[in-house]
């Protein structure tokens, strides 16, 4: 069966926060729904707090997990380790230096050093900008050092901005266009690993309960994993919908009847 469950928060992670704490399960288990985003008013004054509605499926009863005594030595084991992981960086008596870029490196490459190493500079970091040609045409780089989740931001939304900002400065004012693509502790690889199991996971649960399953608010390159996770996936196709920043995936069930010939294709509605 499907549960649902309705949270607040000062914040939408704050309250999903809030509502995975509760039922003691992780992000990836459970799907998100935002129902109304924060608003902070005037001068803390009218202020609306955020609210989510949490779905998550369970066998006929809640989750083990979901009962707060049971939850609670679960988190408190995971804080050590969480310490341990940031203490890390600050045992570092010196900061990591961003070695000097090749004498013979093409102008290309110099252009994106140039500009990222002063806007790092401008954030207050410094990493080790790597840069590779991309399969396909373009270029790939990849930040490397301490301090890289300022880099990439709440769900890679930074290094995004990031991205979007080099290939801006680079190809001002050039004849031909570069696409640059920018990643950090390689972490749009691990996002992908993360949104194709997602992917699976709702595609199983439309087809098990016949079903539409809307997943959580996404942005256009997140969406695109979803559908080419799920492009040839038998029984479900996939469609987005609603209106940025709200547009989703919608992963729907498709009756075993229907002519293989004619199954609709996973496709990004405009």
């Amino acid at each position: 069966m499907i549960n649902y469950l309705e949270k607040t928060g000062k914040t939408d992670d704050e309250a999903i926060a809030a509502a995975l704490e509760e039922i003691g399960l992780d992000r990836d288990d459970v799907s998100v729904e935002i129902i109304e985003r924060a608003k902070p008013g005037f001068l803390g004054i009218g202020s609306v707090p955020a609210r989510v509605r949490v779905s998550w499926e369970s066998e006929d009863k809640e989750p083990e997990a979901a009962a707060p005594a049971a939850a609670a030595p679960e988190k408190a084991a995971e804080v050590p380790a969480a310490q341990t992981e940031t203490a890390a960086p600050a045992k570092q008596s010196e900061p990591v230096q961003a070695p000097a870029a090749p004498a013979d490196e093409p102008e290309d490459y110099q252009r994106v050093r140039s500009f990222l190493t002063g806007l790092l500079e401008h954030m207050g970091l410094e990493a080790e900008i790597s840069i590779t040609e991309r399969e396909g045409g373009g270029l790939l780089v990849d930040l490397q050092g301490p301090g890289m989740g300022a880099v990439i931001g709440r769900r890679g939304e930074t290094l995004d901005a990031i991205q979007h900002l080099t290939n801006y400065a680079v190809n001002h004012g050039s004849e031909k266009h570069l696409r640059i693509s920018v990643d950090a502790e390689n972490y749009r690889a691990k996002r992908e690993e993360s949104l194709s199991r997602l992917a699976e996971k709702m595609a199983e649960k439309a087809i098990k309960y016949k079903r539409s399953m809307a997943l959580e608010p996404m942005n256009s390159y997140e969406r695109h994993v979803i559908h080419t996770a799920l492009q040839n996936y038998e029984g479900v196709t996939t469609a987005s919908t609603g209106t940025e920043p709200n547009r989703r995936v919608v992963v729907s069930y498709v009756r075993s009847e229907q002519p293989a010939s004619r199954k609709p294709q996973s496709r990004e509605w405009a």
